[in-house]
């Protein structure tokens, strides 16, 4: 009973963090087109939503990567219990809505990695983690993927640029927009074929130290829709202060150069999903934007905020870890600290919440500010009271 218990539980958290992963990366698919104008607000999270569930439904690929890769499991490894697994979501879904609350396109995916890693090390030791797999399908996708999409939307966006004399031939700029509904839905769709694996690979993890399911087990199809659902909600409920960042504060994204985000990052996305990398769309969506910014000029990218967001790049994983390894600590002493470890989550969850309400960013006010950033980095002081005025936001 004790064992059914934590597993409901670790389903429970599970999805709440699929949920967060939803409003927190939705940027990735629609920010460029919301700052552009090509969508409305709401009419790009929807479609977001919908593609992200149709996505969910794919490819497994990721999801047994996780399930069966990075954390060892069975007989062939270390066993994870559901409590390690719990503690590390905890982790996962509190760094989440940090990030979000300052506005920061952090990574999901590291977040959760880093989440699972802390807890298992504590747990049940070094062992517990397949470092090879870690290197080779997180840590190495991590550092190219962005460096890819970047490059491919550098050359994109010139030759967009160049092709069309600056986006000044008649119709161009219309042109481009639609053709971001288009691109922007095939990030929406290579997004639900990566980041809602992620959390199907922890569900079925858990089932599988659970003794639910056999070592080596795809997810069972219950687990695929409760995920592309828990991730489809929370995208349509709009990730707008990451959007914020995304669309406007990391360079003045037009229509050409945003059509050339959206293409190569889904491009990139979707040859990860089938090679089974559990790749940070994050990461991904803001190196394309980056290099639309590079590809029309130099000067467009405000790198003091590139800056923010490549730290926070950085801190993810070990952040994440040291809140897992600590929540799996207290979890595992007894079922008083396991449920002390649930609340206090919840507590910390609510009181973001609370606090984003104090400067909520809506689908109304998405697109406003963009100039304090430029303002902000022109000198280093108030390049730091801008970021912060505008996470506040």
């Amino acid at each position: 009973m004790d064992i059914l218990v934590t597993v409901v539980a670790v389903i429970v958290v599970a999805l709440v963090f699929d949920f967060t992963n939803g409003f927190h990366d939705t940027a990735n698919a629609m920010a460029t087109s919301v700052a552009t104008g090509a969508l409305k607000p709401r009419t790009a999270v929807l479609i977001s939503a919908v593609l992200n569930l149709v996505g969910a439904f794919l490819s497994t690929a990721v999801a047994q990567t996780i399930s069966g890769g990075v954390i060892k499991e069975g007989s062939s490894g270390v066993d994870i219990t559901p409590t390690m697994i719990f503690a590390g979501l905890v982790g996962a879904v509190l760094w989440n809505l940090v990030t979000w609350y300052f506005g920061l396109p952090s990574s999901s995916t590291h977040a959760l990695f880093g989440g699972l890693i802390g807890a298992a090390v504590i747990g049940a030791g070094f062992g517990a983690v397949d470092w090879g797999v870690l290197l080779s399908k997180v840590i190495v996708p991590a550092l190219l993927s962005p460096l890819v999409a970047g490059g491919v939307a550098l050359v994109a966006t010139f030759a967009a640029y160049r092709i069309t004399r600056n986006a000044r031939v008649h119709g161009a700029e219309a042109g481009f927009r639609h053709g971001q509904t288009v691109s922007a839905s095939l990030v929406s769709l290579a997004h639900g074929t990566n980041d809602a694996q992620k959390t199907m690979g922890v569900i079925t993890l858990t089932l599988i130290a659970a003794g639910y399911l056999s070592s080596g087990s795809a997810p069972p199809f219950w687990v695929i829709v409760s995920c592309g659902l828990a991730i489809a909600l929370g995208t349509y409920l709009g990730g707008w202060r990451i959007m914020r960042t995304v669309g406007k504060r990391i360079t003045d994204v037009k229509a050409p150069q945003g059509f050339a985000a959206e293409t190569s990052s889904a491009a990139t996305i979707l040859v990860s999903s089938h090679l089974g990398f559990a790749l940070s769309t994050t990461q991904v969506t803001s190196g394309a934007v980056v290099g639309s910014g590079l590809g029309k000029k130099l000067a467009s990218v405000r790198w003091g905020v590139v800056g923010r967001i490549a730290t926070a790049w950085v801190v993810t994983l070990p952040a994440a870890a040291l809140v897992g390894g600590l929540a799996a600590w207290i979890a595992s002493a007894s079922l008083i600290g396991l449920i002390g470890v649930a609340v206090v989550g919840l507590l910390a969850g609510l009181g973001l919440w609370a606090l984003s309400r104090r400067n909520p960013v809506t689908r109304h006010n998405v697109n406003d500010g963009e100039g304090d950033e430029a303002e902000g980095d022109a000198t280093g002081s108030r390049a730091t009271a801008s970021v912060g005025a505008g996470q506040e936001g």
